[in-house]
């Protein structure tokens, strides 16, 4: 008997039907006595540790008007200087506070954008 390569078997597999693949997958699994289900557990904690991953590694950050303060006429200023927002967007954004002025930035910007929204008067979170 000739031996077959790794791509005439792949295309052996492709002419199958579901059924006689799915046929042949539980022969071989009782013929070497071995399972092709993937381990849930492993598969399960791929995830677990990207996500923890990025929380370490966190690039950008979005800077939230929490409150405006006593110096609201500042606080525009600084959100003006801050974004490419008009007067009125400025406003309503200062007004409708907790709000992000700045979203997905470096942290450099970040924490500048609060040192000028503090010095206003105004108060900010950075997450």
């Amino acid at each position: 008997m000739a031996k077959l390569t790794t791509e005439e078997l792949i295309e052996q597999f492709k002419g199958l039907t579901l059924i006689e693949l799915s046929d042949f997958v539980k022969v071989f699994e009782e013929t070497f006595d071995v399972t092709a289900a993937a381990p849930v557990a492993v598969a399960a904690a791929g995830p677990v540790a990207a996500a923890a991953e990025a929380e370490e590694e966190k690039t950008e950050f979005d800077v939230i008007l929490t409150a405006a303060g006593d110096k609201k006429i500042q606080v525009i200023k600084e959100v003006r200087a801050l974004t490419s927002l008009g007067l009125k967007e400025a406003k309503d954004l200062v007004d409708g506070a907790p709000k992000p002025v700045l979203e997905n930035v470096n942290k450099e910007t970040a924490e500048k954008a609060k040192a000028q929204l503090e010095g206003a008067g105004a108060s900010v979170d950075v997450k």
